[in-house]
């Protein structure tokens, strides 16, 4: 959840929503995202919403500390279904994020999925995600998430390289990640994903290649691998700034994202969307994330917690930032919503375009305009294109100039 939250207009004190977007609740799939704002330490790389608990002070508020956050968590859940009347939307898919979501209890996680259950209801086939930090759990806390309903769980391994992870500020031991992946197998979550990072300073091609050996080592259902991005504002875009670090090279990333998916394919992991790959792809479709094609593909969300996004029926809000002031919100019976925008016609195409072309089912033709169709067949001769039937699908080439693609398409 990124720390900087964007401009709209002021958002209705109940949470309503216009009659616009009620009318197509229902369409899609329903999802809850969970946002725990709470990190042991700040990752020198991260710009998310999150807080240390020196950031927070000794004199914390009701609900914005890891004790009481859960309550503020389940009062916006109910929130959530005020709001919404009394519509049949079953949930299905519930997504923790952070932060690091398994500093708090599970039983505390747990009762926020009791919640969204015994509010909305779920799918008797709904996913159920937790992300994790690899030394924050133990074999205890593992059987304990699925006791609470988690099927799922990511954990942020980034790298198995000490002086990378150094450089992320990253705390774990990196043999500590095959040790919970095997916990996490044997408290009987099913599906089990790993986070990586590349392009990291200092990293080397050999650095890279050991980082992905781990990863499969560890027999994973889903991996999700992304290039660093030096984000204003973090400590690592301080320490690039004054030259302690070099920026990452656009080349050096381009070879790092061509041999993570020659291993991953070798593996038996296929990609679905450019930055994440899952076992069986394309034949066996199942462990892809399904809470994150619901964002990509237009579904709805709510989401719950400082600083979370929520999205109906064409409708984006967001949460005020701080955990004092969203607790403090919910406490005076106020929606915590800081802002929202409603989307046009033709905002909702563009972003159509922007995060359906990089799924690997592609992205239907009638979706672009005039002047994007002219595109294609220049983009098809360059070979980062190809026509499926009714459908646009980047090449493997098109994958490493996504955001080029996607410019030529909507000029």
């Amino acid at each position: 959840m990124p720390s900087t939250l964007p401009e709209g207009d002021p958002a209705p004190p109940d949470g309503s929503l216009p009659a616009e977007a009620m009318a197509e609740l229902g369409r899609r799939p329903f999802g809850f995202y969970l946002h725990v704002p709470f990190c042991t330490v700040r990752c020198g790389y991260c710009d998310f919403n999150t807080y240390t608990a020196d950031e927070l002070g000794p004199q914390q508020h009701p609900g914005a500390s890891r004790a009481t956050y859960a309550e503020a968590a389940v009062t916006e859940v109910h929130r959530a279904r005020a709001a919404l009347g009394d519509v049949d939307v079953p949930v299905s898919t519930v997504f923790v994020g952070g932060g690091t979501p398994t500093l708090l209890e599970p039983a505390d996680l747990g009762r926020v999925v009791a919640a969204v259950r015994d509010c909305f209801g779920l799918a008797p086939d709904a996913e159920v995600t937790t992300e994790s930090n690899p030394d924050s759990v133990t074999p205890e806390r593992l059987v304990a998430l699925r006791e609470a309903g988690f099927d799922r769980i990511s954990f942020g391994m980034q790298s198995s390289v000490p002086h990378v992870l150094r450089t992320l500020d990253r705390t774990h031991d990196p043999e500590r990640v095959p040790q919970v992946v095997a916990w996490a197998r044997e408290a009987g979550i099913s599906q089990v994903s790993l986070d990586l990072i590349y392009g990291t300073p200092g990293e080397s091609a050999t650095d890279w290649a050991t980082t992905l050996d781990a990863a499969l080592t560890c027999e994973p259902d889903h991996v999700s691998a992304y290039s660093l991005i030096v984000e204003d504002g973090t400590a690592l875009a301080r320490r690039v700034r004054r030259g302690e670090l070099p920026m990452p090279d656009e080349d050096d990333l381009a070879e790092k994202y061509v041999v993570a998916d020659a291993r991953l394919r070798a593996a038996g992991l296929g990609w679905y969307e450019v930055s994440n790959w899952a076992r069986g792809e394309p034949e066996d479709r199942t462990r892809r994330c399904r809470h994150n094609m619901g964002y990509w593909t237009g579904g709805d969300w709510w989401g719950v917690g400082p600083g979370a996004h929520s999205h109906v029926g064409g409708v984006r809000w967001w949460n005020v930032k701080h955990p004092a002031a969203y607790a403090a919100r919910l406490a005076a019976d106020a929606s915590p919503a800081q802002a929202r925008e409603v989307l046009t016609a033709e905002d909702r195409r563009v972003e159509r375009v922007m995060l359906e072309l990089r799924l690997r089912d592609g992205l239907p033709v009638d979706v672009l305009d005039a002047t994007g169709v002219a595109s294609v067949p220049d983009l098809e001769s360059r070979g980062l294109l190809v026509r499926s039937s009714d459908r646009l699908v980047l090449t493997d080439a098109g994958r490493l100039l996504a955001d080029g693609v996607v410019r030529d398409l909507l000029p």
